[in-house]
């Protein structure tokens, strides 16, 4: 990464939906798009959008005790509501319900814990008059239907060139605020890309402007052209080929990017355990989406899974933060993660025969050890025929490692095998 290398050590991040769309139960802004409020509706949810119980600092602390490093808090989503006081546009929480700023807040109670400040904001503004309704990829389920546009919105780009121009300057001048108001921020993440070209969204100028206002800041791949941005996003699965260069796997804890009373698919704390050690193990990072309740509450079904997670961090974070791949895909039966001169191999359930079983090495193990307890580990050579004594010396040979059931983590056990420097 061109600028920053805190992101690649943190590995374990979260997104948090926060927005009007939360007095509805559905995705986000998505009701728009799908048809299932009209433009006039939603923009009405503004005026009953006011969160008494909001408490970034609550939040923060809950990001804390998760073990979380960093966090994307969405100040404008698709549908062009924004949380802070922008000076571009009336339709934001200062200027409706809610009556105060509540991007700086988050800024500053975030920043105070020590964790890393992130901003999300989407690309295109359903509720601007300037935006078109008019898309590059028109497939059915990314078309606002006419009930869901503003009136007189043009047709097209090439339909009012000159109110594309207005709208360009209107996001980077969104962009600008954010980038100022606010102090240091740490990462910006973009989205729906989609609607445009990376030409047409001008990414490169936006990007050029980014730098010049926050030089360090780290900014996601969604500027509709590879190369723009520092890191790739994979959304709702872990790539099977680790990817090159630095990526996020963004994933939701239960299927709905936003608060969502009826969806009750939420994954587990092992789960959530197992997808970060092999994200990890690939590569990656980890940014979890949570959804943020229209009172401002994050919702205990996420909190609970949360501190799950945080706890074994407690124990086994060495093997995670600022830890990267370790053995190549297949060696072992696990994900296995590698800092320095340790391997971390993430034993998820009890393995056969309390025996955990490396292919191959090509370096002396020196100590083996549960991570989180210092209990050390047996280990000998596991040779297939007796030739492998003459074929392959005893580092590079096959590894057993006996690993009691006593001894299991009910989530993850980590075993940490510390090597020689050749």
């Amino acid at each position: 990464m061109a600028h920053e290398t805190w992101f690649r050590d943190a590995r374990y991040g979260a997104m948090i939906h926060f927005g009007t769309y939360a007095l509805t139960g559905w995705e986000a802004a998505w009701s728009l798009q799908w048809g299932a409020m009209s433009y006039r509706d939603y923009d009405a949810l503004a005026d009953r959008f006011n969160p008494q119980k909001y408490d970034p600092r609550a939040w923060a602390q809950l990001m804390i005790e998760s073990g979380i490093k960093y966090v994307v808090f969405t100040a404008k989503h698709h549908d062009g509501f924004a949380l802070w006081d922008t000076q571009l546009s009336d339709y934001s929480a200062p200027k409706r319900a809610a009556q105060r700023d509540l991007v700086r807040p988050y800024v500053e109670a975030f920043r105070a814990a020590g964790l890393r400040v992130g901003l999300y904001l989407t690309l295109p503004d359903w509720h601007h008059p300037d935006y078109p309704a008019g898309i590059i990829n028109p497939l059915p389920r990314r078309v606002r239907p006419a009930s869901a546009l503003p009136p007189n919105v043009p047709a097209s780009i090439a339909d009012a060139p000159e109110r594309w121009e207005r709208y360009i300057a209107f996001l980077h001048g969104q962009v600008r605020e954010l980038l100022t108001m606010f102090g240091k921020i740490d990462l910006f993440w973009f989205d729906g890309h989609w609607e445009h070209t990376a030409d047409e969204w001008r990414g490169r100028e936006l990007v050029a402007l980014m730098r010049e206002l926050q030089p360090g800041i780290v900014i996601n791949d969604r500027l509709g052209e590879p190369g723009i941005g520092d890191y790739g996003t994979p959304e709702q699965f872990i790539p099977i080929e680790p990817l090159q260069g630095d990526w996020e796997t963004c994933m939701t804890v239960n299927e709905t990017w936003s608060f969502s009373p009826t969806d009750m698919a939420f994954k587990s704390g092992a789960e959530l355990i197992a997808t970060l050690a092999d994200v990890v193990a690939r590569g990656g990072n980890l940014l979890l989406g949570i959804g943020a309740t229209a009172d401002g509450e994050i919702p205990p079904e996420f909190s609970s899974r949360l501190r799950v997670v945080g706890k074994w961090l407690e124990r086994n974070g060495e093997s995670i933060y600022g830890a990267g791949r370790g053995l190549p895909l297949g060696v072992c039966h696990y994900p296995t993660t590698a800092r320095d001169n340790a391997i971390y191999i993430h034993v998820l359930g009890r393995p056969a025969g309390d025996v955990v079983r490396v292919l191959v090495l090509d370096r002396r193990v020196r100590d083996a050890r549960v991570l989180a307890t210092g209990e050390p580990l047996a280990l000998d050579p596991d040779r297939a025929h007796p030739r492998d004594v003459i074929r392959n010396p005893p580092h590079v040979s096959p590894l057993r490692i006996h690993l009691p059931s006593e001894l299991l983590d009910p989530y993850d056990t980590v075993i940490k095998l510390e090597l020689s420097d050749q």
